[in-house]
């Protein structure tokens, strides 16, 4: 068995704290959601050691004002916005066309949890596509630059949220399924993960590593704004002695994995509170379910990934 990945940094470390001391002078980075939220903090944290950051957002006018906000804080200048709408693969493709060079960091940190039932044009559940496929379109679309940088990092922010399902293969848009709002928001945190176990094995010879992680509980940002009573099962805030984070300690572990040097060479894994996570154990809210790690499985999202996205008319590759 492999020794788990462990850091000095724990569930109270902040962003800054895990930046500190890093310098990213001439790396690029990506953070999606970036107009709040852990998704801004990231971005600050990685502005704050030298990286020339894009801020991915739906919400462009949000976007500026967090732009200018890190510009003024860090002294970073090189911090721009684009516009970014994960549930529209022509947006996400219009992305992808527009970036030029190298790519060294892609924080894939937006998201939706617990929305009524929603559907993109194409038919896509809203959480499995904004969490999940329009992450995946973007990281793979991307690809060519990430392998270009050299050592290039993704980092997917997944949920404990995983632990509650696993993908519905048969059903991922809930066609013949009855909506829950809980599942779905479950099927798109546990592709979080099987997304970065398969993308760290198909693009570890360009020496890009991926990863996944869970933030910890913060109800301070917008994600949680469809949160009306959940079923118990499925309440991330009902765990067992996790106290809730605030927003620069629930991007911590984004930026570990984004920027630290001591996970270098780590991929495929799924950390929570700065270090590896240990396995899933029924009742507590913590660790990694075994399916999440299942490379088969995987392998089985990433083709259908694939699939749904060249009936949509954007193939990958």
């Amino acid at each position: 068995m492999t020794q788990r990945s462990t850091t000095p940094f724990g569930a109270t470390a902040t962003a800054a704290e895990v930046i500190a001391g890093v310098d990213l002078t001439g790396r690029r980075a990506i953070v999606t959601g970036a107009a709040s939220g852990i998704g801004a903090e990231t971005a600050r944290a990685l502005a704050s050691a030298g990286a020339e950051v894009t801020l991915a957002v739906r919400d462009t006018a949000a976007g500026d004002r967090v732009a200018r906000e890190i510009t003024t804080g860090t002294g970073n200048a090189a911090v721009h916005v684009a516009a970014l709408d994960l549930a529209d693969p022509d947006s996400v493709a219009a992305f992808v066309e527009q970036w030029r060079g190298p790519l060294h960091v892609l924080v894939a940190n937006a998201g939706v949890m617990a929305t009524p039932e929603r559907r993109t044009a194409q038919g896509w559940e809203l959480q499995f596509a904004t969490n999940h496929l329009g992450h995946f379109q973007l990281a793979t679309g991307l690809h060519g630059a990430l392998a270009a940088a050299g050592g290039a990092r993704v980092v997917v922010v997944s949920s404990v949220g995983h632990v509650n399902g696993e993908v519905l293969f048969d059903d991922v848009s809930f066609t013949r399924t009855p909506y829950d709002p809980w599942v779905a928001y479950s099927q798109s945190k546990t592709a979080n993960v099987l997304f970065a176990v398969a993308a760290a094995r198909r693009w570890a010879a360009d020496g890009i590593a991926v990863n996944a992680l869970n933030p910890g509980r913060i109800w301070s940002t917008n994600l949680g704004r469809h949160r009306e009573n959940p079923p118990t099962a499925f309440d991330p805030a009902g765990s067992t002695g996790v106290s809730e984070k605030d927003i620069p300690q629930g991007a911590a572990t984004s930026v570990l994995l984004a920027a630290s040097p001591l996970v270098e060479g780590v991929t495929g894994k799924y950390f929570e509170d700065g270090q590896e996570a240990e396995p899933y154990t029924a009742g507590v809210r913590r660790g990694v379910a075994d399916y999440a790690l299942d490379p088969e499985k995987a392998d089985r999202l990433w083709t259908l990934s694939e699939r749904l996205l060249a009936e949509a008319g954007h193939p990958v590759g």
